[in-house]
């Protein structure tokens, strides 16, 4: 049994990625105990809404440095969304510092003519690491779904995963760095395509548990 901590901190409805993961063969679990997040096979961290309530949260649960240990650790762990742009030092929606597991900064979109802000809806991946376990099975460059209005901009680059263009401006959609990956995008809402995302972060969990019982 594949078990898999959902971390609940009050920022979206975690019914949808549960049931992804479900899908995918896993027990999710949603907790903000840190204890079961530790002895679970991997955490995953969603989110809806906005980045300073989102910490503020996160700091009155005791969270941030339990987080930031497990991620040191090399648990496989996955961010969605607003769970993608905590990870970073900071963000122009707020004043509070984020994790700062990853070098650099989330930025608001560049007002354009053409373009909506909210970025809400479906756009096709870039992705920058093709050869990466998240993406097993996927077309050369899916379709998935968004809504956001800030994008992480991550000091190193090649922490991109993926990119998306909205406008002129490209920008990053998916990081990944060791055990560590997060989507700006939802893959419970992408039908088809974020299904099979959750399922090979699912067999990417089951294949370390397996080294490891090894």
């Amino acid at each position: 049994m594949t078990v898999i901590a959902v971390v609940d901190y009050d920022m979206g409805n975690l019914h949808s990625a549960c049931k992804g993961l479900e899908n995918a063969g896993a027990t999710p679990r949603v907790t903000d105990s840190v204890a079961e997040m530790e002895q679970a096979d991997a955490v995953v961290l969603p989110g809806v809404g906005a980045f300073d309530p989102a910490m503020q949260h996160l700091r009155s649960r005791d969270l941030v440095q339990p987080l930031k240990d497990i991620i040191a650790s090399g648990k496989p762990f996955l961010g969605i969304c607003l769970g993608l742009q905590i990870l970073f030092e900071g963000s122009e929606e707020g004043q509070e510092p984020g994790l700062g597991v990853v070098p650099g900064l989330v930025r608001r979109f560049r007002p354009e003519p053409e373009i909506t802000i909210p970025h809400m809806g479906w756009n096709q991946l870039t992705l920058t690491q093709p050869s990466l376990p998240l993406w097993n099975k996927l077309p050369a460059s899916p379709w998935v779904y968004f809504v956001h209005s800030y994008y992480a901009d991550p000091a190193d680059p090649s922490v991109n995963a993926a990119t998306i263009t909205h406008g002129t401006q490209t920008v990053t959609a998916a990081i990944a760095q060791n055990n560590l990956m997060a989507t700006q995008f939802h893959p419970e809402k992408s039908s088809a395509n974020g299904l099979q995302l959750l399922a090979n972060f699912v067999e990417l969990v089951q294949a370390r548990s397996l080294v490891g019982a090894g």
